[in-house]
């Protein structure tokens, strides 16, 4: 077992998180109950899979919770397309966005990497 909260994999995304929930608050408001709910939800789905997965007894288990927040990984980044698109996210905060995502991915990889050798 892993104890998430010292994972700097948890944390970054944890930090993305926070972040995607502060750039959603300047969007319309009729997204509200749409766009904003699923983009939070992909964010949170990230670490809360993370944790869940340090929980598990065997490294198996604790990859595939890492495949699911790979995988939300991928869903928060199209929703932040196409927000950008929308223009509902300025360039820049999408790019820093973005950015963070990309890392975390490299980041899941590798720690899957390392669990299954």
């Amino acid at each position: 077992m892993h104890n998430f909260k010292e994972l700097k994999i948890w944390n970054n995304s944890m930090d993305l998180a926070v972040e995607v929930y502060k750039q959603t608050n300047s969007f319309p408001s009729e997204e509200k109950f749409n766009l904003i709910s699923q983009i939070r939800r992909s964010a949170v789905s990230i670490p809360s899979n993370i944790a869940e997965g340090s929980g598990r007894n065997y490294d198996k288990e604790f990859n595939q919770f890492l495949g699911i927040a790979r995988g939300s990984s991928f869903e928060l980044q199209t929703q932040l397309i196409l927000s950008n698109r929308l223009e509902f996210l300025e360039e820049v905060k999408f790019n820093e966005l973005n950015n963070s995502i990309s890392e975390i991915q490299r980041m899941i990889t590798g720690f899957q990497t390392k669990l299954m050798s």
